[in-house]
């Protein structure tokens, strides 16, 4: 098992670093390009990140440590960000720069054993999940998004970089 609090932690503390040095100096152009109808542009991404901040992960993991396996957590809308006006992305990486930070501190106050990373919650459609498969995905989560954005920023110039194309995996996918 490779799971740890502290590298999971690491994780998280660094996306809204990542974001902010990658992205936060684009301009509108990089950060509303999209792969397509129906798929999120960079903007719609951090708006995604901080929507799960306020009503997920440590929503889900009070849930758990309150109320054990017995009744399922609360469903999680992933596409629920959609339905708001977005600020612009300055505004939106210091939303998710402090909502991160407060979570990471309530994270640290309330896991404070390596038996609670074991405690089970009932995921509405997963079933059992146990906090550390919770922390995990939420640092895989980060990673994904991480991975999402730069992938669609670089499809941008899919046809610029010419014969170029298919020496460049990430456009390729």
């Amino acid at each position: 098992m490779n799971f740890n609090l502290k590298e999971a932690i690491e994780i998280l503390e660094q996306t809204p670093i990542t974001l902010e040095s990658f992205v936060g100096g684009l301009s509108k152009e990089w950060l509303s390009c999209s792969e397509g109808k129906g798929t999120w542009t960079a903007k719609e991404v951090i708006s995604h990140l901080i929507e799960g901040e306020k009503v997920n992960w440590i929503p889900r993991l009070r849930f758990i440590l309150q109320e054990g396996n017995s009744t399922p957590f609360p469903a999680f809308d992933r596409y629920s960000h959609l339905k708001d006006k977005e600020g612009p992305v300055s505004e939106l990486l210091i939303a998710f720069k402090g909502i991160r930070k407060e979570n990471l501190e309530t994270l640290r106050e309330l896991i404070t054993t390596e038996k609670q990373l074991e405690l089970k919650g009932l995921h509405p459609e997963l079933g059992e999940v146990k906090v550390r498969e919770l922390i995990s995905t939420w640092a895989v989560h980060d990673l994904t998004h991480i991975a999402q954005i730069t992938r669609v920023i670089a499809k941008r110039y899919s046809e610029e970089v010419g014969p170029w194309k298919e020496y460049l995996g990430i456009i390729n996918r």
